[in-house]
């Protein structure tokens, strides 16, 4: 409703596109380690920037596109923009991977998991170590399995219903057409943090109050986030 007429923006379709094995997660399965997005962040690390860096690199690329009406173009910044969003601001993804994935691997860093092997089984320098390190990551409350079980309980939650009547305010679209994405996107993550939902469930898995949360306040608060980001691609490829 906020787009002026006839405005060029991609359809559902067409940014769906770069979702699956177009999108972010798909370069994990096709090159691991080459290129691939890491959308995780430390909401108390001011200088963890990375996933800040690359929303802020997709609303640019985002208006130029749409500016140039390319809208393959636009469809798939906005889709990996969306993406980034997403990631950022799930609970799941403020839990200090890299630093985990990098003490059970004996200190090498995430560029060394070259392959889908590398990516599935932890090394160990004995085979006890290594059954303690894989257990330790992929067992009944290893630390990807509590990941996906989360993902996997919000996704549970969303899964029958619609958010058709969530927008953003008249004073939230103001903003975008004043200021950064980026102060809007920080001030939402430390509302996000302050839930603390992802410390709720590895104590006591999925609960209602999880759910209600997740229902009433977290997916909302996404779905707002995202397209204040599209829209101020949108006011940004109209500017001279």
């Amino acid at each position: 409703r906020r787009l002026p007429s006839h405005f060029p923006f991609p359809t559902a379709r067409e940014i769906l596109h770069f979702e699956g094995l177009n999108g972010p997660d798909g370069i994990k399965r096709k090159s691991p380690a080459k290129d691939e997005p890491w959308h995780y962040i430390d909401p108390a690390n001011l200088d963890d920037r990375a996933i800040v860096g690359m929303i802020s690199d997709h609303i640019f690329n985002m208006a130029e596109a749409l500016k140039h009406q390319n809208r393959e173009r636009a469809a798939f910044e906005a889709a990996w923009m969306a993406h980034a969003i997403v990631d950022g601001l799930t609970p799941a993804h403020h839990y200090p991977l890299e630093a985990k994935l990098e003490e059970l691997r004996g200190g090498e860093g995430l560029e060394t998991r070259r392959t889908t092997k590398d990516k599935l089984l932890l090394p160990g320098n004995t085979r006890r170590m290594q059954l303690r390190n894989n257990w330790e990551y992929w067992g009944a409350r290893g630390v990807m399995t509590t990941h996906l079980n989360f993902e996997l309980g919000i996704a549970t939650t969303i899964a029958p219903l619609r958010f058709d009547e969530v927008s953003p305010t008249d004073e939230e679209y103001a903003r975008m057409e004043s200021e950064p994405f980026e102060n809007y996107f920080l001030e939402v993550l430390e509302r996000v943090n302050d839930m603390k939902m992802y410390e709720e469930f590895t104590k006591v898995g999925w609960t209602r109050e999880l759910a209600k949360d997740t229902r009433l306040e977290l997916v909302p608060t996404i779905i707002k986030a995202v397209m204040l980001a599209w829209y101020q691609a949108v006011v940004r490829s109209r500017q001279a």
